[in-house]
């Protein structure tokens, strides 16, 4: 059977992760935005490159939610930034409206299909989707917490000069200053992290993981990361359409897991064909546990400036 994954937002992470998959060969594509001619001609250059990619997979470029029927998977990036002299409430309320709108769109012409959130605030935007949607909630799933960890996991490759894939690292929580790292996890090798750097030196690479985002933005001056925001969706596709159930870290609606109740947080699920199959309750300490109810609590205060 013919996959489809349809990508709603043609910016950077939205084209990005069409490019992605369309050089993974395994589902034909659309990419769909409101600006005319956008997704149209971003489609076309990224067409322009499968004769050296060797995939027969298409991709199609469109204003239209028609042409999104029947996707097996949908990835929502629309939203907007938050711009000098806006308010947290004020991103959440325009992007909360944007959410809305497309996602009752997408539940018109694709009532099985798994989505995946990478809006931002993208925790509440989760949240927002699955109750607009009433889907089952192993079906709206967030993607930060893919993110979040492959940072950690960069940061700790480089400070050690070691190869990222011997990495093992997780990232809890919402997507923001409140997530959660959990370094006693977190090996090379095999190597416990903390045998091989001290603890101010571990703090002080969390800390650049919970600023991650910030660090590019303010490098780039105009703009926000998309090539790493877009690998992490990706990971997520590749497991749901390839049915791979990957352990992985994503932001889904707890319904008691950890003390937790009607807050989505990043928590370690095994994502397969149905979207999340299984969520995964780690034994944490004390500590960490309060830390991801705090986090949990903090997304419940932005999902309260929706009142809906």
């Amino acid at each position: 059977m013919n996959s489809k994954v349809s990508v709603i937002g043609a910016g950077n992470v939205g084209a990005t992760c069409a490019q992605r998959l369309v050089e993974k060969g395994y589902a034909d594509v659309v990419l769909l935005d409101i600006v005319e001619g956008l997704p149209q001609g971003k489609a076309l250059d990224i067409l322009q490159s499968t004769p050296l990619l060797g995939t027969g997979k298409s991709i199609f470029g469109s204003n239209n939610y028609e042409d999104t029927a029947g996707s097996d998977v949908v990835v929502i990036t629309s939203g907007v930034a938050r711009k000098p002299g806006m308010s947290r409430d004020d991103l959440v309320l325009q992007n909360m409206a944007i959410v809305k709108g497309v996602t009752e769109k997408i539940v018109r012409q694709s009532p099985e299909c798994v989505i995946i959130l990478v809006t931002n605030p993208l925790d509440a935007m989760t949240y927002l989707a699955l109750k607009v949607s009433k889907f089952e909630r192993n079906r709206v799933i967030g993607q930060s917490g893919i993110l979040d960890t492959i940072r950690f996991q960069t940061f700790i490759a480089k400070e050690l000069n070691v190869s990222v894939k011997d990495v093992s690292a997780l990232i809890l929580g919402g997507h923001g200053d409140t997530m959660v790292a959990l370094p006693r996890l977190c090996t090379v090798g095999g190597v416990p992290l903390s045998d091989l750097l001290q603890e101010q030196k571990i703090e002080k690479i969390i800390q650049r993981t919970v600023k991650g985002g910030g660090e590019i933005v303010e490098l780039l001056k105009t703009g926000s990361a998309f090539y790493a925001p877009a690998a992490a969706t990706v990971e997520m596709v590749d497991a749901i359409l390839l049915g791979r159930n990957r352990v992985l870290p994503c932001a889904v609606y707890l319904q008691g897991e950890y003390g937790i109740n009607d807050s989505v947080v990043g928590v370690p699920v095994i994502l397969g064909e149905k979207g999340v199959e299984k969520i995964i309750e780690m034994n944490l300490t004390t500590e960490e546990t309060a830390a991801l109810r705090k986090s949990a609590a903090a997304v419940k205060e932005v999902i309260e400036i929706m009142k809906f």
